[in-house]
């Protein structure tokens, strides 16, 4: 007898079908990977399962009876429990608080610190992660160690199944490795989980049967995880046979002068003096472990961070240090890594989100011409092929390969020069990412500078006519991007070596 069973479920929101159907089945102590596109659905699944959406048809069955769960309390006390990609997690209190937050450590109504912060430790070490202190802020957490607390905070209550979302977004390979060990020690138990992925490299090591979901409804079921073809996962995916592979056809070593020079420029305490040049149409790829300094240097050369030494220029003039207004000016434009925190107005229309760096070119006389602002947006949306082709829509209800282009067409839009780009493929589906590699490559093609940061090397090194890999804040070697390889650049981030 399956341990859950979600049979039919159908979920609609205005305008759209979400589920259409969803069969579903999950047995003790197996990884049941869920894969499918932005849109396919998958969330709205999850959700449901979680008790956060109430499906409008279908059954859903808990060791072979039927439950309703209808909130996420109702859930968690069946023992199903979610860590989603974007972690719910309070980072102005401690660890063991957030661990046992809603099921508080009490006595007679006494809550008791001491004995949760010794039972938030016994936790962590289960884990594997004895080293986090459960009186820390979560504040104070990497990404690595938040997700940590998150997995403690599902094993505090009494878990059959735990549903992991896109769990290695943020992680470096050892922390995905130590990711791995937990789903192995707790399916071991007898545990559940329901994994889901972009990244099909995973589903082959840790996953047993694999269910695809597109356009809301499944596409495939029951397939074996470790021995299925890529091309045919991604075939079920996306409907169409995809080659998940890098615009083809050599590319000219880029000449002229530099666009983009930083002379050693550095940030206390997170990267060493660096020197950097960016010529047109250059795509440049920073390659290292999470914490090595990837991100602060692209939020530095964007004027987010104050750099503690050297300095940016573009065209040889040089940019106020810590001002974002004068790197804008200038032709830089960020595609952060957290995008829908950091880059996007969520309520807001796609229109808004590509055109909120260039309105004071649709103003006149202190007026906003909307139509004018409305046109040159969905010029550059067009371009990128982003779906739906509706400017009006509001930017949250795209998928993520589609919120990346909206950040990408404002960059357009506002024609600027140097694009830096920080994880641009996290959380994309494997359709998309070929999408956007594709525009990237074009963006270079037409003379735009490109400084990468990804996780995945395969893309830094597909993409990157060359490479500086960084250790602890350090750049530990430069090469042309066709004379490296993954192993060489895991090599170098994890032991160092010469420049």
């Amino acid at each position: 007898m399956p341990l859950l069973t979600m049979s039919g479920i159908t979920k609609s929101f205005p305008g759209v079908r979400a589920l259409d159907g969803v069969d579903l089945d999950v047995a003790d102590g197996e990884v049941h990977c869920l894969l499918g596109q932005n849109g396919a659905g998958k969330s709205t699944l999850i959700k449901v399962l979680a008790g956060a959406h109430q499906p409008d048809e279908g059954e859903i069955t808990w060791q072979g009876r039927p439950v309703k769960l209808s909130t996420p309390v109702a859930a968690m006390r069946l023992g199903i429990a979610t860590i989603y990609q974007e972690l719910d997690l309070v980072e102005h209190v401690s660890v063991a608080e957030n661990v046992f937050l809603g099921h508080e450590v009490a006595t007679r109504g006494i809550i008791r610190p001491r004995e949760a912060r010794a039972k938030t430790a016994e936790l962590l070490a289960r884990l594997g992660h004895p080293e986090i202190d459960p009186a820390a802020l979560v504040g104070s957490l990497p990404a690595a160690g938040a997700q940590i607390v998150s997995m403690a905070r599902a094993l505090s209550h009494d878990v059959r199944l735990i549903i992991m979302d896109e769990p290695s977004a943020a992680l470096d390979p050892d922390e995905v490795d130590n990711l791995f060990r937990i789903v192995e020690s707790l399916t071991a138990d007898g545990v559940a989980v329901v994994y889901i992925s972009h990244r099909l490299e995973e589903i082959r090591r840790i996953g047993d049967r694999v269910s695809v979901l597109k356009d809301g409804r499944v596409a495939a079921r029951d397939l074996p995880a470790r021995t299925t073809p890529t091309g045919e996962l991604v075939a079920r995916m996306t409907g169409r046979e995809v080659q998940h592979a890098f615009p083809e056809g050599e590319r000219e070593a880029p000449t002229g002068e530099p666009v983009l020079r930083a002379e050693g420029l550095a940030r206390e305490g997170e990267f060493e003096p660096l020197d950097l040049e960016l010529r047109p149409g250059e795509i440049v790829g920073l390659a290292g472990l999470v914490g090595s300094g990837r991100s602060e240097i692209l939020e530095t050369l964007y004027g987010a961070r104050r750099p503690t030494a050297g300095r940016v220029l573009v065209d040889g003039r040089p940019l106020r240090p810590g001002s974002i207004v004068s790197a804008v000016r200038a032709g830089l434009g960020l595609a952060p890594e957290e995008r829908k925190s950091q880059a996007l107005l969520l309520l807001e229309s796609v229109t808004r989100n590509v055109s909120v760096s260039s309105l004071p070119r649709f103003s006149r006389g202190g007026w906003l011409d909307r139509s004018r602002e409305r046109a040159a947006a969905r010029l550059h949306t067009r371009d990128l092929a982003l779906h739906p082709d509706d400017p009006d829509r509001p930017v949250r209800t795209l998928s993520g390969g589609n919120q990346q282009k909206a950040v990408l067409a404002r960059w357009l839009l506002r024609e600027c020069r140097v694009l830096l780009l920080d994880e641009p493929t996290r959380g994309v589906d494997v359709g998309a990412r070929a999408e956007l590699y594709a525009v990237i490559r074009r963006l270079a093609d037409s003379g735009v500078c490109v400084l990468l940061v990804s996780s995945e090397l395969p893309e830094v090194l597909g993409l990157a006519d060359r490479v500086l890999v960084l250790r602890e804040g350090r750049v530990v070697h430069r090469a042309a991007a066709r004379d490296l390889d993954e192993h060489r650049v895991l090599d170098l981030v994890m032991e160092g070596g010469p420049t």
